[in-house]
């Protein structure tokens, strides 16, 4: 499985951006998708996931009420749609499947860096 995500960039505090990751592989349908993110310094955290299902959307608690994760099977691509930014919020970006079965995420993309500014 390759991961590509994209959509990153500078944004001011209070703005959005979208981030947008489309995965290869046949079966996208059947995979757990999630974003996660390393601030700098720090170790990486998961910040949003939704099931293969797509019914059963998970958040860390800093971001929610401001994050969706939302997936488009037919393009194999999970969304992440980020409003309300803070400078907090500033970290590289990492979306990653997890396959049927597995305990833990399997694949990762090469990240995309969000910058928020105050």
């Amino acid at each position: 499985v390759q991961l590509q995500a994209s959509g990153g960039g500078l944004v001011q505090a209070g703005g959005s951006l979208r981030l947008s990751c489309v995965a290869s592989g046949r079966i996208f349908s059947t995979y757990d998708m999630g974003w996660f993110r390393q601030l700098p310094g720090k170790e990486r955290e998961f910040v949003a996931g939704v099931r293969w299902s797509s019914t059963i959307p998970s958040y860390t608690d800093s971001v929610r009420g401001r994050f969706t994760i939302s997936r488009d099977n037919a393009k194999s691509t999970v969304y992440l749609q980020m409003n309300s930014l803070k400078p907090e919020d500033t970290a590289v970006y990492y979306c990653a499947v997890r396959l049927p079965g597995a305990a833990m995420y399997n694949y990762w993309g090469q990240g995309t860096l969000v910058t928020v500014s105050s």
